[in-house]
């Protein structure tokens, strides 16, 4: 009986070991183009576009947008260059490769390059999509992601970015050894360290925003001789999901004062002798306040701050302490007020749009509330009551020399 019950246990795991013994449809890496960006830009056709289509070789579509793929380094092909753009004109060796295709589809687009490549485009490594601002005014998000979302062949978990310049030129580096792609996904995780940096919103994130009809606001990133740079963020409409307008950085530090997360973040003011002093967030804590009287809605935030000062220019024989603390810790209480009323501005009167989320403290402690006026809360939070107070304590005058 024992001999039995072992020969048995022997052909299970041998049945076993037939079943995970390979993927039958696997493919190699080496055999595919992975493709790590996508950038998309009002339409501008390359030079080889125009070259192939002078000899016959177009197809029936209209010139709407401009997609940009950037393919991973070690999976382009042998004519991973062919009508593309590399990413450091001056050099020509470069680390990944972008190519570039017009239409008025990016399925149709992703598909044209199977005529062209010897190795199929495969999106389960997007890391990025950079949507240029000019064409964010012309349509909306949600036209110009629908394949991206529909696509199983894309990860939920790529972020999306605006760019001033067009996103191919944020997508090119002038550092042969550095992928945009991997760059600019890398500077999100340095919130920590500044509050001009907004939480990464996801594909995943995004289309939940869309599908709510909430406005939104996204990252912006600056170009500039062959470098990106996170700078302010770009407002879209909840309702057409279009480009509304901007933030600059100093309004997302006024933003970050608002909103409930904790971030990094730095200060910095003149003393009465105009000498620069810096003080630098340890913790933070915001409490949003709403209060409903019958159809009368308004909010207070309360912020408490602690950090540190970390640079004064002062005359070195002069302590930190006392009186001075306190009286740097009101006149820091008083710029991050500014902020706060600065941004609030902006979002109330300028583009009146909440990206604050105000909404959600709302929904959560009045739903019924929150049900009656959600259909038109942009307009009604343009007008809301907004009251706000700041504290910031200095704990640590940080350490010194004698």
């Amino acid at each position: 009986m024992i001999r039995f019950f072992m020969l048995l246990r022997v052909a299970f795991a041998l049945s076993v070991l037939l079943i995970i013994s390979g993927c039958w449809s696997s493919r190699e890496i080496e055999e595919l183009s992975v493709y790590v960006g996508l950038g998309i830009d009002i339409a501008k056709e390359t030079e080889f576009e125009k070259d192939i289509a002078s000899q016959g070789g177009k197809y029936p579509k209209n010139n709407y947008l401009t997609a940009t793929v950037q393919i991973a380094p070690g999976t382009g092909g042998s004519n991973s260059k062919q009508g593309g753009q590399s990413g450091s004109p001056a050099s020509g060796k470069t680390s990944y490769s972008n190519e570039q295709l017009t239409g008025d589809s990016l399925l149709q687009i992703f598909r044209q390059f199977a005529l062209r490549r010897d190795r199929p485009l495969i999106g389960h490594h997007l890391k990025v999509i950079v949507v240029s601002k000019d064409i964010a005014k012309k349509y909306g998000l949600d036209q110009l992601l629908d394949f991206v979302l529909r696509d199983n062949d894309i990860r939920p978990n790529c972020l999306v970015l605006i760019s001033h310049h067009r996103a191919v030129d944020v997508l090119t580096s002038d550092d042969p050894s550095r992928i945009p792609a991997f760059y600019l996904t890398g500077i999100t995780g340095n919130s920590y360290l500044s509050n001009k940096i907004l939480d990464p919103v996801l594909l995943s994130k995004l289309d939940a925003q869309m599908q709510s009809g909430s406005s939104f606001l996204l990252q912006n990133v600056l170009y500039s001789n062959g470098e990106g740079k996170f700078s302010g963020g770009s407002i879209f409409d909840g309702k057409t999901t279009k480009f509304l307008g901007e933030l600059s950085q100093t309004d997302l530090e006024g933003l970050s004062w608002i909103r409930v997360k904790e971030r990094g973040g730095v200060l910095k003011t003149y003393n009465k002798e105009g000498f620069t002093v810096v003080y630098e967030m340890k913790k933070k804590k915001t409490k949003v306040i709403p209060k409903v009287v019958g159809n009368d809605i308004s909010f207070h935030v309360k912020v408490e701050s602690e950090g540190w000062l970390m640079e004064d220019w002062r005359a070195p024989e002069r302590e930190e302490k006392g009186d001075y603390l306190k009286e740097l810790e009101k006149e820091f209480s008083e710029l991050a007020e500014q902020q706060i009323r600065q941004v609030l501005y902006k979002l109330q009167h300028t583009y009146k749009v909440d990206v604050a989320d105000f909404r959600d403290s709302l929904r959560i402690k009045h739903p019924k509330t929150w049900k009656k006026v959600k259909d038109d809360w942009d307009k009604i939070f343009s007008t809301v009551p907004i009251t706000y107070d700041v504290k910031i304590t200095i704990t640590n005058p940080g350490s010194s020399t004698e």
